[in-house]
């Protein structure tokens, strides 16, 4: 039998912003989730510091991705404030006070155009390494 490789990731509890963000994209990569984008809206909004917004290419895939996302950011010990939409699975909204998680099903994600309502906030891009530039 094949032995499964696991690889124990450090907490996030008191993780900043960035840091947090960071770690969640690399878990929504892993997840193959589709046209990752953060965006940055600390000068928009009190409410989240980004957004990152990404697309699922089926309800079940949509659930999927958001609960593993949810049980792999619970392992390192964040949990989220509020989940919206799973029961759906065409729009998940995921709220980790510093970086609010959407995973979209391609049509409601062009019909709702978050990239352009935030158009004025800045988009941040991941370097291979993880690193925000």
């Amino acid at each position: 039998m094949a032995e499964e490789k696991t690889t124990v990731k450090s907490s996030l509890a008191n993780a900043d912003a960035d840091t947090l963000v960071k770690a969640i994209v690399e878990e929504l990569d892993e997840m193959k989730a589709q046209d990752i984008k953060i965006m940055t809206v600390s000068d928009k909004t009190v409410v989240t510091d980004y957004l990152v917004i990404c697309t699922g290419n089926s309800s079940t895939q949509i659930k999927s991705i958001s609960g593993r996302l949810e049980m792999k950011m619970r392992e390192r010990e964040v949990e989220p404030l509020n989940i919206d939409g799973y029961a759906e699975g065409t729009w998940v909204v995921m709220d980790y006070a510093h970086v609010m998680v959407h995973v979209f099903h391609r049509d409601m994600r062009e019909f709702y155009k978050l990239e352009k309502l935030w158009s004025g906030s800045g988009e941040v891009t991941l370097n291979s390494g993880n690193e925000a530039k």
